[in-house]
Parts: C-alpha cells; sequence; structure tokens
C-alpha cells in the first residue's frame, strides 16, 4: 500500500489541474471505489467547479473546489482520495480514452486527471460546505508537524504498552503516513526489535524512535515526493542504497551496517525485517514512565 511519500508523489501529478475547471466527470458507477460516495451529487457539484488547490494527510489526499454548482453557502467541495493498494492517479492528454480500470476522471480543457485502481481498495470520498468535512479534519497531526511531540508519542506507547511495537507504528491513529517498509527502517535505524512491548522502550529509546520517525518521513519526502511528475519505473529509484530499504527483501540480505544477516518473520500481521545483531529483543534496565 501507498505511504506517505508514494501518496504525496501522486497527489502532485494532479496539482498540473490546479486553477482549471472540470468540463466533465466520468465515473464507474457503483463500483467499489465509490462506497459511502454520493456519485450524483459528486457529478453534479464538480461539473464547471474550479480545482483550487490539494494537499496530503497520512495516506489521503484532499482536492479543494470552489464555483460551477455550488451554491455561496456551500462554498466549497472537498474530494478526498485514498490510493488503497493498487491506486495511483495520472494526467492524460485531452483527448485520452479511458482504460478499463480508470474508475474516475476529471476532464479539463488541456488535461484528463485520472484515477486508476485495478484491485479497487482505493476510495472516493466528496463532500460540501465552507468547512473541511470531519473526514480529513480527524486525521492525527502529521509527524513532521510541531504536534508530533515525545510527549504525545510516550502516551501513546504507554497505552499501547502490550502491543509489539512494529504493531503500534501502524496504527494510523497516532503514526499518520507509516507503512510496513517505513516502520522498519524507523525500527532498524533506531536499534529497536520490532517484537519489543512498546511498553518496555525506555524514554531513551522512546526519544530515539521519534527522531527516526521524524528523520525517515523527511528524507522519504524530498527523495521520492520530490521527484518530477513522470514516474521512474521504481518510485522508490532514489531511496539511498545505505537504507535498510534495499536489503529487506533480498534473500540472504545482509545488514547495511553490521553485515550481519537480516531476518524476516510476521509481527504484527505484516511481513517484518530486521536486523538481530543490531535489533535486541531483551530490552534494556529502565522502562518509560
Amino acid at each position: 500500500m501507498p505511504e506517505l511519500a508514494e501518496v504525496e508523489f501522486f497527489r502532485k501529478r494532479w496539482s498540473a489541474g490546479h486553477g482549471a475547471t472540470v468540463r466533465r466527470v466520468q465515473l464507474h458507477e457503483g463500483k467499489k471505489v465509490f462506497r459511502g460516495c454520493d456519485t450524483a451529487l459528486l457529478t453534479a457539484k464538480l461539473t464547471g467547479a474550479r480545482l483550487i488547490d490539494s494537499e496530503t494527510a497520512a495516506k489521503q489526499m484532499l482536492f479543494r473546489f470552489s464555483g460551477g454548482g455550488l451554491s455561496r453557502a456551500e462554498s466549497r467541495a472537498w474530494l478526498g482520495i485514498h490510493l488503497g493498494m493498487s491506486g495511483e492517479l495520472r494526467v492524460e492528454p485531452s483527448d485520452y480514452t479511458p482504460a478499463k480500470h480508470d474508475h474516475f476522471i476529471l476532464v479539463q480543457k488541456e488535461r484528463q486527471l485520472v484515477f486508476n485502481d485495478p484491485r479497487m481498495f482505493g476510495r472516493v470520498q466528496f463532500s460540501i460546505g465552507p468547512q473541511p468535512p470531519d473526514w480529513w479534519t480527524r486525521i492525527a497531526p502529521a509527524i513532521l508537524s510541531p504536534a508530533f511531540t515525545t510527549a504525545l508519542v510516550t502516551g501513546f506507547l504507554k497505552r499501547r504498552g502490550r502491543a509489539p511495537i512494529k504493531a503500534v507504528l501502524l496504527m494510523q491513529e497516532r503514526f499518520p503516513g507509516i507503512g510496513n517498509w517505513m516502520a522498519d527502517e524507523i525500527l532498524w535505524r533506531a536499534a529497536i526489535h520490532p517484537k519489543r512491548l512498546a511498553g518496555s522502550l525506555t524514554l531513551v529509546e522512546i526519544r530515539t524512535l521519534h527522531r527516526e520517525c521524524r528523520h525517515v518521513c523527511r528524507l522519504a519526502l524530498e527523495t521520492i515526493a520530490g521527484q518530477g511528475k513522470y514516474l521512474p519505473p521504481n518510485l522508490n529509484a532514489h531511496i539511498p542504497k545505505s537504507w535498510l530499504f534495499w536489503h529487506r527483501w533480498e534473500n540472504g540480505g545482509r545488514c547495511p551496517r553490521t553485515k550481519k544477516p537480516l531476518f524476516r518473520e510476521e509481527v504484527g500481521g505484516r511481513t517484518t525485517c530486521w536486523s538481530p545483531a543490531r535489533q535486541k529483543l531483551n530490552p534494556p534496565k529502565g522502562r518509560a514512565t
């Protein structure tokens, strides 16, 4: 599933349509990606509306619209897109002919903004009104925001104290945008075993975990989302070779730092990779308080 930086990469593609009017909406009525979405309302309100701007939070995207079929009281239309397992956003020329899995298209004068999702695990959400909808505002504070503090992380780990730290890092209500590979990268950098119980981490380890969460998110956004509008053969091609990322799926892979063998096993319901020589299971003395 696309994580924080991959989602931002795809959002930037549709930024080509910022400032332009939607001439027509094309969608596959009844498809799973529109579950809970009023597609008739979406079509009516977005036709003739102008795409103002967009942003990313966690694994979701928000696109703002004004004008068109919106009344003065309604003011804004809010389009949310979650890519799911296989979704992607593309920009196609104005004469593009939709493909089978192009489930949602915003047609503008000079381009078509396409949401393609072969497996349909993604989702389209839509709301109208002067303020952002609840499904957007309830997303947890971004890891790179000032609100993501060490104290916030400490409290959350205490409440989830009996869960493996790997599983806790995947909880979007506190670590928005973190997915499987980013969680492994964070724990490897912090030298914390993925099976450690969240409540066993010391205050020093929690500070390190907090720092590495921000570090990995920042570097991922710079190296993945910072690329141009064209998708490279491997979206992650610009991730530094010194990261665990490049070794975690290799049979016989070795830790980039210790040069010792890596280990893979399911932890918290997800296949997890770690370096036994670097990430010890037995916690040090002194638990978080």
